[in-house]
């Protein structure tokens, strides 16, 4: 177990704008939609529905955009969407991993190839990337929650494998397999997580600064704004002097 996080900067976040708060609601909805399409309506027995729901209930998401999404996922209707991986390297050689949600292939696989070329990039084959990778499950609480020691401490008890702090969050990861009771018994303790997810993660990071970063920024930033995307991993390595220099 440790406390602080060397690989802060593995999964690209950013600031929550209005645009980006309903642009989150419509990647939530897709993800409620294909969970209940592949396991059913019933979130007691859909581990990966209940995860949606959180992550919907985590940011606010409204009841009623959520049974909304459901109801559209169990209908006769409700459009096919196809979960792809992209795996690709960007400026200075930084690994991206890329998991999308889409209803054509053709379109989407278009619009992450020219982000990855007009930024620097490039798509690699499959598992490029990811070898090097382990996807793992991922629990995060706000730092108010408890203390480090609580939590960390409250992690072992629940058969999780780390825990650190990383940004405002604690960060708890575990095997897949566990994730659902791990967020269950830590959920008894500290209320509902901010999100309980499947993540990928390495221990290689790849230092980046100056015009690379920047680059990188925007190659991130870009994949991250498309509609099919669902999520971003990469494994840049960014001083904190940097990092404050690219936000500003």
């Amino acid at each position: 177990m440790a406390g602080h996080s060397k690989f802060a900067n593995i999964q690209h976040r950013k600031g929550a704008q209005d645009k980006k708060r309903a642009q989150m609601f419509t990647k939530i909805a897709r993800e409620i939609q294909a969970a209940v399409k592949v396991g059913g309506a019933d979130p007691a027995s859909n581990p990966r529905l209940f995860r949606a729901m959180a992550a919907g209930r985590a940011v606010n998401m409204p009841k009623d955009n959520i049974q909304r999404a459901v109801d559209r996922g169990s209908g006769a209707g409700a459009e096919q969407l196809d979960e792809i991986r992209y795996e690709g390297f960007g400026p200075g050689g930084v690994g991206v991993i890329v998991e999308t949600l889409s209803d054509n292939r053709n379109r989407t696989a278009g619009e992450v190839r020219a982000a990855f070329a007009k930024n620097g990039g490039n798509l690699g084959e499959s598992n490029s990337v990811s070898f090097a990778w382990k996807r793992v499950g991922e629990i995060r609480f706000p730092l108010s929650a408890a203390s480090e020691d609580a939590m960390l401490e409250a992690a072992i008890e629940a058969g999780c494998d780390d825990c650190v702090a990383e940004g405002e969050d604690h960060v708890v990861t575990c095997d897949m397999a566990a994730l659902a009771a791990a967020a269950q018994a830590l959920s008894h303790k500290f209320g509902d997580p901010a999100s309980a997810k499947f993540v990928w993660r390495t221990e290689i990071a790849i230092p980046v600064e100056g015009e690379t970063a920047e680059t990188l920024m925007k190659l991130l930033d870009q994949l991250d704004d498309l509609d099919d995307v669902q999520a971003v991993y990469s494994n840049e390595d960014i001083s904190e002097a940097e990092l404050a220099r690219l936000s500003a």
